[in-house]
């Protein structure tokens, strides 16, 4: 294990966005304002959140991914060659209206419109790079920062995933040669992060749960898809990803949906843990362990020395606060299958996975990190 894969107070990702953000975001979609208007705000917000977050005293830090609509514009707004339309802040949050906390979220994948990656979307020509969005987060996040800087990049298993290879044959073969060309793009942004000095890359992978989420493997199984070949298909793209990039620490986070506070798979790991943990080459876990729609620990038997599991004890969904023996507790638990020099502890996801937000305060989200800093202390020292 290197220094940052033994990180103890971990973050998933994106903060809750400060209302002047949402705000001239708006603006700008609407056409009021230009990009250097909206680039100056995003910059004072970034660095805000880069003094939250090392004032609470977490071990890494990320830019809480203010610069984007949703998570999944790490990929879908570096590249371009799907039938897609242009997401803005309006449309993003009127994805979640009509939802109600802590149940499950599913709103039309398919159609004739939509955003890349969020949806099941064609392509129109070949996937092309053109213009690597983590690594501009990354440069001003790495200049603020004094711990170390980490960046979130969505996986090759969701993009597959929002791939509709049906309409896509006069471009694309199947989806093998498309995943082929998401893994080269991949690779491109991994290095250009690399090439900055970045560290740390969580993969966020949330199209994992998807093969132990019962309506999830039936939507695949009605395409004629078998989930089991795609799991197996994604897990090696996921490690056609790391290849070669010996200085990056590889964390992975396994999202069961956040958005709004509703959440949006469910069932236990058990049925994909053992190939899932030794099969990938990252190097931290970051699992969502706040619910029970989670299962239980048991699956952790299955981690192989070296790698780092980071429970995702602490929920981003709901205000109330978990208390650090309660947190204690369940970390003590987990031991009776993977050491505690193997594990490490997070919330068990974002607070805003796009510029909605999940439906808590701000103060909410500062006291849950506080909770995780000290847990992680009273733990690990």
């Amino acid at each position: 294990m290197n220094e940052l894969s033994t990180i103890r107070s971990d973050v998933v990702g994106s903060l809750l966005r400060p209302t002047r953000l949402k705000e001239i975001r708006l603006r700008y979609d609407e056409g009021k304002i230009g990009a250097e208007e909206l680039r100056a705000v995003e910059d004072n917000a970034i660095r805000d959140a880069v003094l939250l977050q090392e004032g609470v005293g977490l071990e890494v830090v990320t830019d809480g991914e203010y610069r984007r609509l949703n998570f999944q514009d790490s990929f879908g707004a570096s590249i371009s060659g799907f039938e897609a339309e242009r997401p803005d802040w309006k449309t993003m949050e009127g994805y979640a209206k009509g939802g109600k906390p802590l149940q499950r979220w599913d709103f039309p994948r398919e159609g004739k419109r939509g955003v890349a990656v969020l949806h099941r979307r064609p392509v129109v020509e070949r996937l092309r790079l053109v213009r690597n969005v983590p690594l501009e987060e990354y440069l001003l996040l790495s200049s603020v920062a004094k711990k170390p800087a980490k960046v979130t990049l969505i996986g090759p298993d969701r993009i597959s995933q929002r791939f509709n290879y049906e309409n896509s044959t006069s471009v694309y073969s199947g989806t093998e040669e498309f995943l082929a060309d998401v893994v080269r793009i991949e690779r491109e942004l991994v290095r250009g992060l690399e090439e900055a000095g970045c560290r740390y890359v969580q993969i966020d992978a949330p199209g994992y749960t998807a093969y132990v989420d019962s309506p999830s493997l039936e939507a695949m199984r009605r395409r004629g898809e078998d989930p089991m070949a795609n799991f197996a298909r994604s897990l090696n793209a996921d490690n056609e990803v790391l290849e070669g990039f010996s200085g990056v620490t590889f964390g992975i986070h396994l999202c069961r949906g956040n958005q709004r506070s509703m959440w949006h798979r469910e069932g236990a790991y058990d049925a994909i843990a053992e190939r899932l943990f030794n099969e990938l080459s990252h190097d931290r876990f970051l699992l969502e362990y706040d619910s029970v729609r989670a299962g239980t620990f048991a699956p952790l038997r299955f981690v192989p020395k070296g790698k780092v599991v980071v429970l995702g004890l602490v929920s981003t969904k709901v205000p109330k606060m978990e208390t650090i023996d309660e947190l204690k507790r369940r970390i003590d638990e987990a031991t009776k299958y993977v050491s505690l020099a193997q594990l490490a502890i997070s919330p068990q996801c974002g607070f805003a996975s796009d510029v909605a937000g999940n439906l808590i305060g701000e103060d909410d989200q500062k006291r849950k990190l506080e909770i995780v800093v000290e847990t992680a202390r009273q733990v690990w020292g």
